[in-house]
């Protein structure tokens, strides 16, 4: 193996980072779906020849799917050896969760990259096609027991071989989607950060050579795990231990638990997920891939300037329980797998908080709220609009949360409501941030917000949510106080009305004019409410943030004497 010296190594991590980038921006500008060109809902790669692990990802993609991707190119891997075709210019495709982790919407690419005959790596592309199948538009489907009535279900297969497209493989995926141009475009759109990803390796292999790149992918990657130890021998050994719980998995209405027992010891760490709930009915649970990745988004949060590479979490050990809704067997439902892992991520920082609090941020708001509005234009053409929306962020020992943010597992932006209503036949009511939905501390969190969503076509529609936190707060740390609750509202000729399981329902029919509301939670806080500056409190009242009724009772009169 090439000796490779510390310059090198840092222009060959800016350059592999750079492809990465560049593959994400391709899929960005080309993609028909608002959800991959506005909302960034997808990701971009190169990934180890022989076990799939992360060598780099680019900076826009979702953090997510770092850890997901590397299952998917495992199983890409799996499949080649059985097969024994491996040939340059192959590409597989897929959207199994269980395999590949996520969810069903999420369309997995994985192409192999050959230097002089031999195998160099993987180039992956994963991005959420807008509608593929199954018995909701969307594919959030609250009330699914099983993957069949979330969406068409794609094993592993050949796009390509050697370069040549089959087209029977897209025929099939077109004939499964409500909106097969959408799908076609998105297609498209891998398709071409693919081939640039292939042309700039061939740059770089042209610059420098396969031995000097292998050796700084090595490099990289042992790196990655030197940091991590560094940063787990700055912590005091311990195990701290924190639960905390999902509504109901859409089924049934009871809660569901997940626990984690966070151990560290010297320069590593263990995160046992035992006492989480079992597989449940319900499409709240996630495959083993997904719970791993979700892992490592919670660490690189902790420790942020961590790279984006496999080497981090070598000294991690994820222990999870057979039989657990965080390990779900095939054909068990996951198509909210994004509630789950919000709720891992929450209870890992509730507990790395007794080790850390001064690192670590309060709960966020802790759901996506996965709104689906569907019907039929006058001309019979079917819409879909799935997007999902933003609440505040947790307080921390530096300051306040953010305001209407997107969620802790993703780099994604919300679609800006100009370009929802251009392409739907929708209005925004509102779109506002939620006064006295943030958690209550000397820093409080961030506040959620409301949004309402009028429906135009003269055909009326159908509306679906996928959410949580409808009955159990985000929480604060430190002495912070918990965040508002999530509230999602319908129309109806008697007014509005709320889902019978809070945060999911099915099926709400809305004629034109009528509209669905959603007001989305704030973050936890961070310390006691009573430390709280006086006249931060007056600012946030003079801000309509919060009601002089809430500043009284959450923090005392003082900010009343202040002038602002």
């Amino acid at each position: 193996m090439a000796e490779i010296d510390p310059i090198t190594l840092a222009v060959l991590a800016g350059r592999m980072e750079q492809i990465a980038d560049e593959m994400d921006a391709t899929l960005f500008r080309a993609a028909f779906n608002p959800i991959i060109a506005e909302a960034h809902d997808a990701s971009h790669g190169l990934y180890h020849a022989s076990t799939g692990d992360t060598l780099v990802q680019g900076k826009s993609g979702l953090p997510i799917f770092v850890g997901v991707m590397a299952f998917a190119v495992r199983a890409v891997i799996d499949k080649a050896a059985a097969d024994g075709d491996l040939a340059d210019g192959d590409i597989y495709i897929f959207n199994d969760a269980h395999i590949g982790g996520t969810h069903l919407s999420d369309m997995r690419l994985v192409r192999p990259y050959y230097r002089d005959g031999k195998l160099f790596c993987y180039l992956a592309s994963v991005g959420h096609w807008h509608d593929v199948g199954g018995a909701v538009p969307g594919n959030y489907n609250p009330a699914a027991t099983d993957v069949f009535q979330e969406a068409f279900n794609l094993p592993p297969v050949k796009l390509a071989r050697a370069g040549e497209i089959n087209q029977d493989i897209i025929d099939i995926l077109l004939r499964n989607t409500r909106l097969p141009q959408s799908a076609m475009g998105d297609l498209n759109g891998q398709l071409g950060a693919l081939d640039l990803g292939i042309r700039r390796m061939d740059e770089l292999l042209d610059a420098y050579g396969a031995d000097t790149v292998r050796a700084a992918l090595d490099a990289l990657g042992d790196r990655a795990e030197a940091l991590m130890r560094a940063e787990l021998e700055g912590l005091p050994d311990g195990r701290w231990e924190a639960m905390d719980y999902l509504d109901n998995d859409g089924i049934t209405d009871e809660p569901l638990a997940i626990r984690v027992a966070l151990e560290i010891k010297g320069d590593e760490m263990v995160l046992d997920f035992a006492g989480s709930a079992p597989q449940c009915a319900g499409p709240v649970n996630i495959a083993l891939p997904t719970t791993v990745a979700a892992a490592y988004v919670a660490i690189k949060h902790v420790f942020p300037m961590l790279p984006a590479n496999a080497g981090v979490m070598r000294p991690i050990e994820v222990r999870v329980p057979e039989g657990s809704m965080l390990a779900a067997q095939f054909p068990a439902p996951t198509g909210g797998y994004t509630e789950t892992i919000l709720r891992m991520i929450d209870v890992i920082f509730s507990a790395a908080a007794q080790a850390a609090p001064d690192r670590i941020v309060a709960n966020a708001y802790g759901t996506i709220n996965a709104l689906s509005i569907a019907g039929k234009r006058s001309d019979g053409r079917p819409w879909v609009m799935f997007s999902f929306y933003g609440g505040g962020h947790g307080a921390s020992l530096e300051g306040d949360g953010l305001n209407h943010g997107n969620a802790p597992i993703s780099t994604a932006t919300i679609p800006p409501l100009e370009i929802l209503e251009s392409v739907y036949p929708v209005m925004f009511r509102q779109w506002a941030l939620r006064p006295n939905s943030a958690g209550d501390g000397k820093h409080r969190g961030g506040l959620g917000a409301i949004y309402e969503i009028e429906v135009l076509e003269e055909n009326g529609a159908e509306a679906f949510l996928f959410g949580e936190r409808g009955r159990f707060a985000p929480k604060g740390i430190a002495g912070g106080a918990n965040a508002a609750l999530n509230v999602f509202s319908y129309a109806t000729d008697e007014g509005f009305a709320h889902p019978p399981l809070v945060s999911k329902m099915r099926g709400i029919k809305l004629r034109q004019g009528q509209s669905v509301r959603l007001e989305t939670p704030g973050g936890g806080g961070y310390g006691p409410a009573a430390d709280r500056a006086a006249a931060a409190v007056a600012r946030d009242v003079a801000r309509g943030l919060m009601s002089a009724e809430h500043a009284d009772e959450a923090y005392g009169l003082a900010w009343r004497e202040v002038t602002i």
